[in-house]
């Protein structure tokens, strides 16, 4: 467990140092190539480093004997949660994803003309309104635990 906290502590350092580097100097100049290597190499190690905390947090789980909530929750009825949260997550991610074009074309657009201001937030809302499909998604699947 250590090991992985210093693991990540290392790569998170160093992708903090190459941040700052990268910031002095923008990316029009010429990257050298061990830089490249180096920078994925602290990628790796640092998800390699999350994913064994992951792994050991799951085994520190698994292991325990009790479970210190009033409610018993088993492993089939966590997964039925997560798979009840994924509908909202995937949602939201999708609706942020096509929110940051609209909204950037939409500001463009209201600076042109500002007239169009109402055909805009009616693309930005039904943008977002992929959101709320999966809200209501998971809303639906509650009940079915």
């Amino acid at each position: 467990m250590y090991i992985m906290l210093g693991l990540l502590s290392i790569s998170l350092i160093t992708l903090i140092i190459f941040g700052i580097y990268f910031e002095l100097k923008p990316s029009s100049a010429k990257v050298p190539h061990w830089l490249k290597s180096t920078i994925g190499f602290n990628l790796l190690t640092f998800m390699i480093g999350i994913l064994g905390l992951l792994f050991a947090g799951i085994q520190e789980v698994m292991a325990a004997t009790e479970i210190a909530s009033v409610h018993d929750v088993s492993i089939g009825k966590g997964l039925a949660l997560i798979g009840i949260a994924l509908p909202t997550c995937f949602s939201t991610l999708a609706a942020g994803i096509a929110v940051a074009p609209i909204g950037a074309a939409s500001l463009a657009a209201i600076a042109e003309k500002p007239e169009n201001f109402g055909r805009s937030l009616i693309y930005l809302g039904l943008a977002e309104g992929i959101a709320i499909y999966g809200l209501v998604v998971s809303i639906l699947l509650m009940p079915k635990i």
